[in-house]
This record gives structure tokens, sequence and C-alpha cells, in this order.
């Protein structure tokens, strides 16, 4: 059985965290919000307000003066501060542990989801023994989750969080697939239980922050990074599972400058050691985001992945990238051993008052010449480009989202499959991989407690028959079955999506809600059509992405 190192580092991160309890206090702020699509949009009056200089692209946020207000908001939704009675303020009102004090805070909660679901075009007769909430009924489709949170500050520098998650879930076919596909859930951990016709697998993260001065903050732990300000990220996103990092960003003027490492794993190449059981790499990356106005906004991205070794054992030497703090220098260290580079650009304009147009380019290999010439892989990348904003048509808490994707054939690859920019078998940047391209529109509404959703998604891609590489699998080292990269190269596939959501607020302190959802997925090549119509409904809670749509 492998053992998944990652879990220790997210313990030895919660003991930090308990030990910095009895620290010095002193004076500045660093609040961490956890990175949730549903939550985060709920923001986008205040942070692509032309008033606003927030910086918008690197997530998750710290709370500052330009959200306290946005964000109180939302946790005193439906909010009655008559009730007296201890159980009813726990359920409705409160966290369930909330210390306040003038030194320090501290919150917890448990964190239940339970929820019950049904594809009304599965055909399939394999029995499922999954009960989701512990007992009574099966269900083919479902999910039951104990976990936790904790929060808090030390003085005004310190602050922490952390959450774990142990799960049981029955998934829809397309999704299963792909977990036995990866051996892990996407975004998620190892399934303990792959011979069950359910998934096992537990789920946490912890962070540590600090702020000594004003202009900069230190973050510590196991979690997830995503840098943009779309749905999606093309350099990247939270799409994976979450890494342990040190992240260092500093506030300078009308600069943010960001530069994270991170240890990552690769579960399913050959392993020439005991130490853990996986396959090990370094991730390096820089972001630079500078608001040249209120409206205007350009950025600029780094990432470098390093193998610990190559595939015969032999270790790395030191790489001066590791602690290269300069922006598209990653040309250095051993030539015998060389990681894999990317570069990225991103951009935002505020058109109108609490809208913005909004993209991102991706370069990974590249030559002088026309970069989107599909006739040769010498150059690969993929772009963004998208519209968000609030209050559409004058309608209050009416967020919209608006966005295209696409990314080259053989793009994040390298000749080194350790080296692909990946972590656990999955992309770094958006979940279809490369070759593809997408469109995804997604409209919020909230209205006191109730809140809706709707997304629709398109996208084309090319998948590969047995043996080829036609360039999705980012996974697969660089020997491309084809010398070009035109999208949608290989077996031609196209995929429909379409998702729902209606929910009912219970607790915004720990997003406790009661949810209604329903999904159609239709994905259809010259070789096969696979569809799925899936309803579901239970309780929800916690503040994290969990991605379905691909």
């Amino acid at each position: 059985m492998q053992k998944n190192y990652t879990r220790l580092a997210g313990k030895f991160i919660l003991v930090l965290c308990i030990i910095i309890l009895s620290a010095t206090i002193s004076k500045a702020q660093s609040v961490y919000l956890p990175q949730s699509y549903q939550l985060y949009q709920k923001f986008n009056a205040d942070i692509y307000s032309k008033s606003s200089r927030m910086h918008t692209s690197l997530r998750p946020f710290l709370i500052d003066s330009t959200l306290n207000t946005r964000y109180d908001q939302l946790m005193d939704l439906g909010v009655d501060t008559n009730r007296k009675n201890w159980f009813l303020r726990k359920i409705f009102n409160e966290h369930l542990i909330d210390v306040k004090t003038k030194d320090y805070t501290f919150y917890g909660d448990i964190l239940l989801e339970n929820t019950f679901g049904h594809d009304f075009k599965d055909k399939s007769n394999e029995p499922i023994n999954f009960k989701p909430i512990g007992f009574g009924p099966n269900a083919r489709i479902g999910l039951n989750t104990r976990g936790f949170q904790f929060g808090g500050t030390v003085g005004t520098k310190f602050s922490f969080y952390t959450s774990g998650f142990e799960n049981q879930a029955s998934f829809p076919d397309y999704y299963t697939d792909y977990v036995k596909q990866i051996r892990f859930i996407p975004g998620q951990a190892y399934d303990r239980s792959p011979s069950k016709s359910y998934r096992d697998y537990s789920y946490a993260t912890a962070i540590l922050s600090y702020t000594p001065i004003k202009q900069l903050n230190i973050t510590l732990g196991q979690d997830k990074t995503f840098i943009g300000d779309g749905y999606r990220s093309i350099l990247l996103s939270d799409n994976a599972a979450p890494a342990p990092l040190l992240r260092l960003t500093a506030n300078v003027g009308q600069v943010q400058y960001m530069m994270m490492w991170t240890y990552m794993q690769d579960i399913n190449l050959p392993k020439f050691d005991s130490f853990g059981g996986n396959r090990r790499k370094w991730g390096l990356f820089h972001y630079l985001d500078w608001n040249v106005s209120n409206s205007l906004s350009l950025g600029f991205f780094n990432a470098y992945i390093v193998p610990e070794a190559d595939d015969q054992g032999n270790r790395r030497g030191f790489d001066v990238n590791f602690i290269n703090p300069v922006l598209f220098a990653s040309s250095f260290g051993p030539s015998s051993q060389p990681g894999n580079a990317l570069v990225g650009f991103t951009g935002k304009y505020k058109i109108f008052d609490k809208s913005a147009l909004y993209g991102q380019l991706l370069l990974d290999r590249f030559k002088t010449g026309n970069f989107f010439e599909s006739s040769n892989t010498d150059n690969t990348g993929g772009l963004q480009l998208g519209i968000r904003g609030a209050d559409i048509f004058g309608v209050k808490n009416l967020n919209y989202l608006f966005e295209y994707n696409t990314v080259k054939p053989y793009t994040y690859s390298d000749e080194q499959a350790i080296s692909a920019y990946t972590l656990y078998s999955q992309p770094l940047g958006d979940p279809l991989g490369a070759n593809f391209r997408e469109f995804i529109g997604i409209l919020n509404y909230s209205a006191g407690r109730f809140d809706f959703q709707g997304q629709l998604n398109y996208a084309k891609y090319g998948l590969d028959a047995t043996g080829q590489n036609n360039g999705k699998d980012v996974t697969k080292p660089f020997v491309p079955t084809l010398n070009t990269t035109k999208v949608g190269q290989g077996i031609s596939t196209n995929l429909y999506y379409a998702e729902g959501t209606v929910s009912f607020m219970v607790n915004p302190k720990y997003n406790l809600r009661f949810e209604l959802g329903g999904i159609y997925r239709r994905e259809s090549n010259a070789i096969d059509t696979k569809n799925a119509a899936i309803i579901s409904f239970g309780l929800r809670s916690s503040f994290r992405n969990l991605y379905h749509d691909f």
C-alpha cells in the first residue's frame, strides 16, 4: 500500500497552527478566504468596481478592507440575532465553536454532506451498495461526507485555516471511468477502495498565513492556488489536488508579486524507490500582477516543473531555479535533467462598473514564427478570453460569466512524463487537458436565502485511439502521433454539458444548505455516444470547488 506523505504534511501544518496559538501578538491582518467559485462570484460587484484597485487574479484571497463589508453581509445572510436557543443558534446562525478575544479568534465547524442522486440514462444492472447517510436506502449516485473546518487569527499578523473530509461516494459512470483511469478522485485524493462499487477517499487542507508587514504575506501549508479571473485557468487552476506549498506574496504600490514552491507527486509512473511509493517533482511559480489603472491590469506568469529524479533514479542536482526570484529565467540548472518551463500573460479591463473583460495567453513551446500555425509542434500554448461581472441588466445580485478557452495539442506535456504540468495525473490547468476548445456560460442569482445557478458548456476535443498520442492527455510523454497542433485532431469529439442548481441557505458560516441539482451531459464522436441525465438532492456544506463539467 502506498504511503501518502502529503497527509503527513497536512498534519504537520495543523500542528504548526495550534502552536501559533501561543505566539507573541503583533499588528497586521491576513485572514484566509477559501477558494470557491460559488462564494467568490458574490464579490463581483466589489472587486470589479471601477473604484477598486484590488488584485483579483491571485486566489485564494486574503480578506482586506475591500472585501470586509461584503464578507460580513454574506456571513450574516438570514441570521436571526433574536434566537436564544443554543442548538438553534448553532444550526442557523453561528459556528459550532466561536471564540473572539482581543488577542486571538478561533472557530470550528462539523461539515456534513449527504446527497442522493439518479442518472436516468444509466442502464447498468451492476448493484451499488452505497448508502448516502450511512444507513437506510441505497442510491446509485450520492455522497456521504463527514468533515470539519477550523480557523482563526492570532493577533493581527497570523491566521490559520484547516479542513478535512472523510468521504464515500457513488459517481455517474463518466466520472467513475475517469477515477479508474487515473486512480484518483479528481481534485481530491486516492481512491482507497478501487474494487468496491463506490469510492472511498479523504481530503485535507491546512494553511498558516503570516503577514509580518502590510506589504508581505507568507503562506505555508497544503492547499490549491488559482491564477486568473475566469472560471477556468489555463495557467494554474484548482483542478488538481491540494499540494504542499510555500507562497510569498508581496504588494508594493500597484504591483503584486507572488513566488511559490510546491512539492508534487505522480502515482501512475514506474517507481524507483520506496520513499512514499510515488514519483516526485518540484514546482516553482512566479506571478506578477500590475494594476496600471483602476480599470486595467496586466499580469506575467512563469512556471517551472522539475523532477526529483529521472526514470533511472538519478537524482537531480541543485538547480538555481529553485530559489530564482526572476520571472522568465527558467533556462538555468542541470542540462542533463532539464525541467518543463511555461510562460503566460494575463489581462483584465473593466469595461463598465462591475464588469470586466479578462484573458490569458499561455506559451509552452515557442519558436519564432506564427504562434497560431498548426503545421508543426514547435509552437504550443493556449488562449482564454472572457467577460464577467455583477448586477447585469441592473438586477442586483445577478452575476454572470461567459468564457472561451482553447489549448493546442501537446501543450503542458514533456519528453519525461514526470515533468508534465500535472499533479497526481491531473492537469494543473483546465480539466480538459490540451487539444480542446470550450465555451462556458454561467449565471447566478441570489434572493435572500435562495441561490439559483445555471451553467452551459460546449467543448470540442480530440481523443486517442489505442497506441496514439494526439495531444489531449498531458500525462503522456511528448511523442506525437501527428506533427500538427490542430485543435480536435484525433477522434473528434463533442461535449455538451448543462447544470442547474437551486439551494436554500441554512447557515452561511459554513455554507450549510439544501441543494437540488440537475446535470445533462452528452459526449459523442464517430465511435460512441455517452449520455447522462442526473438529478440530485441533499444537504451540502463547506467552501470548495468540486468540478464535474469535463
